[in-house]
């Protein structure tokens, strides 16, 4: 089937067939339409022709996987296509980016120089004793966001604070701690 602009299929109605049915002729239909229009859009993006397939491919799938999650109210089924497009995008550079893992060492490490362990154990109860020492404020927020492990949205959610001003408490916190320990 070919589709030109003035002659195009309802994709929105495909997707209602696609997520009710499990209709495989809509899918096969967007899929003919929409797998070389994304393949394009990652190949002017950077991606090399067979990575770009692939995750043209991949995008395509999650369509049908995830058809119950489209909502034609919220965006048209080229926009979300193309959304999951360029988040699939955005994955395959961040991949890209991401450092190959150092070969593990086999078998058990050596026996760290005692020097260095008192080194940090002093150092370790240097900084315990910083932080006992900061404001209530500042220290109660650098133990949520470093030993409860709680970013500063999730912090200022919690507390009810701005974000700014758990930002700025902890900037504060973090350059007494650096001013302390040097």
């Amino acid at each position: 089937m070919t589709f030109d602009d003035t002659n195009r299929p309802s994709w929105a109605g495909h997707m209602k067939r696609i997520r009710e049915t499990r209709d495989e002729a809509a899918f096969a239909e967007i899929f003919a339409y929409f797998a070389p229009r994304v393949k394009a859009f990652l190949m002017k993006s950077g991606a090399d022709s067979g990575l770009a397939e692939d995750v043209a491919q991949d995008v395509l799938v999650t369509l049908w996987t995830k058809a119950h999650m489209f909502d034609a109210s919220r965006a048209s089924v080229a926009t979300w296509i193309f959304t999951i497009a360029r988040n699939r995008r955005i994955d395959m550079l961040r991949k890209d980016r991401r450092p190959e893992p150092e070969d593990l060492t086999w078998g058990p490490e050596p026996e760290p120089d005692q020097a260095d362990v008192m080194a940090l154990q002093q150092d370790a109860e240097a900084l315990g004793t910083a932080i006992a020492e900061l404001p209530a404020k500042q220290r109660e927020l650098v133990e949520r966001a470093y030993y409860g492990d709680l970013s500063h949205a999730e912090i200022a959610a919690e507390t009810g604070l701005p974000l700014g001003t758990i930002k700025s408490r902890i900037r504060l916190a973090l350059d007494r701690l650096r001013y302390v320990m040097k």
